[in-house]
């Protein structure tokens, strides 16, 4: 059995090891070359998040998806490095607008040089996504933009936060689907469109694509109230310290109150405050960690993983389809 990609993804297919970790291989080279200028100090900030190292999910992805097709087409290596690049710029901006000090283990470039900085340097990630994705055809070019903005909306819905007659957990989850699940979707279906897939292999990999890039944030927000951040590679509760509801928090809001115990009565009440100082934020991270509602949120976030795992059952069965079918459980079991 050998180990490919995040999350120790195990696959014994000999054949589909070696096609994935070459392709993998040939991502991080023209990455590489993708993030370098002719200005020294932006190929340092524009390489800083890539050299901390990443998960290349969504990389990954294409080159699954695009074993259902011409895994050797001259598209799905160019397709594989936009969806990173673009991917890399978000967490520039994503690290600006939550003001994070840590990325991927690594201090964020706002906090090691400044938030201009970032933000530009996001916008140049942006802007060498767009010229790889010019040469993979107007089809490409659109679903690209259509998964951009829907990551933008998701983030500006996320900003706004849930109207008056929205439900908070639906209105959650839609901020998953476009924030994180777009440009996962997007991830399938342009490595099989790009390997010349048929059309129903395409549009099964794009929706699973985006149940798996949902699951995918579950995971990461039950890590960011679960782990010490060594999993995560980002400092925990950060989202608790910036007051963003998130499937633990939303739970729990669910879940009756329990006034004969004092840690549900202490939690509750830290959450209506502001956590923005050490001390709270670490007494409500600790009651948190120990409540029902975080094994509730792990057994969600399994749930979803398993809906992920299901749409995968019309696709011809082989290698790719049973890789796939281990990302579904590697991203769930993240959260355990």
């Amino acid at each position: 059995m050998t180990v490919v990609g995040p999350f120790g993804l195990s696959v014994q297919d000999r054949d589909l090891t070696r096609d994935v970790q070459a392709g993998m291989d040939a991502v991080e080279i023209a990455l590489a070359e993708a993030v370098k200028s002719d200005v020294p100090f932006i190929t340092v900030t524009a390489s800083h998040l890539m050299a901390a190292g990443g998960k290349r999910f969504r990389p990954l992805l294409v080159l699954l998806s695009a074993q259902f097709g011409d895994a050797g087409a001259a598209g799905v290596i160019p397709a594989a490095v936009v969806v990173e690049l673009t991917h890399l710029a978000t967490l520039y901006h994503d690290d600006v607008m939550d003001e994070a000090p840590v990325r991927r283990g690594a201090p964020s470039a706002n906090s090691r040089w400044d938030n201009s900085v970032a933000i530009l340097t996001g916008d140049f990630l942006f802007s060498r996504a767009s010229q790889v994705l010019a040469d993979l055809g107007p089809e490409a070019v659109r679903l690209q933009a259509d998964a951009f903005e829907r990551l933008v909306t998701g983030q500006i819905l996320e900003t706004a936060g849930p109207g008056p007659d929205d439900d908070p957990l639906d209105h959650y989850l839609n901020v998953l689907a476009g924030k994180t699940g777009s440009l996962i979707a997007v991830s399938c279906r342009i490595g099989a469109l790009a390997a010349g897939a048929e059309p129903w292999v395409i549009d099964i990999l794009s929706a699973f694509g985006e149940r798996i890039g949902v699951t995918f944030q579950l995971a990461d927000d039950v890590l960011d109230i679960a782990s010490d951040g060594h999993e995560s590679g980002k400092t925990p509760g950060t989202d608790l310290r910036e007051g963003i509801e998130t499937l633990p928090t939303l739970l729990l809001r669910q879940m009756a109150a329990d006034p004969a115990d004092p840690a549900d009565t202490r939690l509750r009440e830290l959450l209506r405050q502001d956590l923005d100082d050490d001390e709270p934020h670490a007494e409500a991270l600790r009651l948190l960690r120990r409540h029902p509602a975080l094994e509730h949120a792990r057994r969600e976030t399994l749930r979803h993983a398993e809906e992920a795992r299901a749409m995968l059952d019309p696709l011809p069965d082989g290698p790719a389809k049973d890789a796939l079918q281990a990302l579904c459980d590697s991203v769930a079991i993240r959260t355990m």
